[in-house]
Order: structure tokens, then C-alpha cells, then sequence
């Protein structure tokens, strides 16, 4: 995969805002636990190599379990999740695919019995703007970091 160009170069105004809304999401009060639920399970959804490889190790990073981090793809058939942790993730699917979706009532419904008003809006400014950070590398064809192998014991 080659690059299409460097986004962070072909337009910095533009770069600018779409960092105004990360510094708002990060500032938000949001649960970091939550925060990078939104972004693992919006990169998967849409296939976001860079920011699955980055959001991975934000998680491990903050805690998270092996376990937690990989099953976020299966998280319907996966028994790790709380029922506040899977209404989260019923919103961030309706959101992120909200062509397919038309973001129903049951999924608002559900995140709602957990969460405020604000924190929802809180929430949904996160969803959308990790699914702009996800249009702009795939878009852009960005290269996720390779990894240098562990040294063997």
C-alpha cells in the first residue's frame, strides 16, 4: 500500500480542526476505558489499519485486558463486555454505519439507560470524530507503523 499523500502536510487548517475535536474528546471526561472503545471498535468497523494498530496499544497502555482488546470484533458473541460496555458498542455500530443502520431507536434506547444526556452527545462527537480520523488514513492510504520483533529470551 502506498500513500496517497500526507494528509498532516496537504492542508495543516484543516489538520488543525480535526485536532480541536480529538483535544475535546481527550479533555471530554469520558472514561478512558470508554474512549478507546469508541476508537478500537470505529477502526475495525471501518477497516482502519492505522488507528486499529494505534487504538490497540492506547488500550493495552491503559489497562486493558488482552482479552477485552481482542474480542472487539465478535463483541455480540463475547462475554467480557458489561451491559453498559455493549450498549456503548451498540451505538458506536449504529453510528459508524449509520447508511446501513439509520441509527434505531432500540440502539439510542439502550444507551440511554446508562448514560446522560451529555455524556451521549460527549460520546457521539468521539464516534464521529475517530470515524473522520479513520476516513482520513484509509482515504489517504496512511501506513500503520511496523513493529520491531521482540529480541528472543
Amino acid at each position: 500500500m502506498h500513500p496517497r499523500l500526507d494528509f498532516y502536510k496537504a492542508s495543516p487548517e484543516a489538520l488543525k480542526a480535526v485536532v480541536q475535536l480529538e483535544n475535546y474528546v481527550q479533555n471530554s471526561g469520558l472514561d478512558r476505558r470508554f474512549i478507546n472503545l469508541i476508537k478500537l471498535r470505529a477502526s475495525i468497523i471501518n477497516g482502519c489499519a492505522y488507528c486499529v494498530d494505534m487504538h490497540v496499544k492506547e488500550s493495552r497502555h491503559d489497562g486493558l485486558s488482552e482479552q477485552w482488546i481482542n474480542l472487539m470484533s465478535v463483541w455480540r458473541e463475547a462475554g467480557v463486555y458489561d451491559a453498559k460496555e455493549r450498549a456503548l458498542l451498540g451505538w458506536v455500530d449504529a453510528v459508524t454505519n449509520i447508511a446501513q443502520t439509520g441509527i434505531p431507536d432500540s440502539d439510542f434506547e439502550a444507551l440511554k439507560a446508562y448514560f446522560s444526556d451529555e455524556e451521549i452527545m460527549k460520546i457521539t462527537v468521539a464516534i464521529s470524530t475517530i470515524n473522520t480520523w479513520n476516513r482520513l488514513a484509509v482515504g489517504f492510504r496512511s501506513p500503520h507503523p511496523i513493529d520491531q520483533p521482540a529480541a528472543a529470551a
